[in-house]
């Protein structure tokens, strides 16, 4: 597919919807014209697809949305510039703690 494999977006779904009904008018039309067995390469082959995707779809919830890749991938470009966050503040033992009123 053309889309990163880390993201499932809604475009991914509309598409994964669409090869569905794809695959079922296929199978309709040749099934119409009683040639269903006639067609067994093309129809493993669209059963593949079909197989491939919904498996992408089933495990949706472990890639990151759009937005979550989108920050990810700008993270990484910081990174290889060479950009490293600090802080002129020195470190606390206990930042958590309110300051002392001494």
């Amino acid at each position: 597919m053309a889309d990163h494999e880390e993201v499932y977006g809604r475009e991914r779904a509309d598409r994964l919807r669409a090869l569905l009904r794809e695959l079922r008018d296929r199978i309709d039309r040749l099934d119409g014209a009683d040639n269903l067995l006639g067609h067994v390469p093309e129809l493993i082959r669209l059963l593949g697809e079909a197989r491939s995707e919904l498996f992408h779809y089933e495990v949706r919830c472990t890639y990151d949305t759009p937005e979550i890749a989108e920050s990810r991938r700008i993270v990484e470009e910081a990174r290889g510039s060479g950009f490293t966050p600090s802080s002129d503040e020195p470190e606390e033992d206990d930042p958590w703690r309110p300051p002392r009123g001494d």
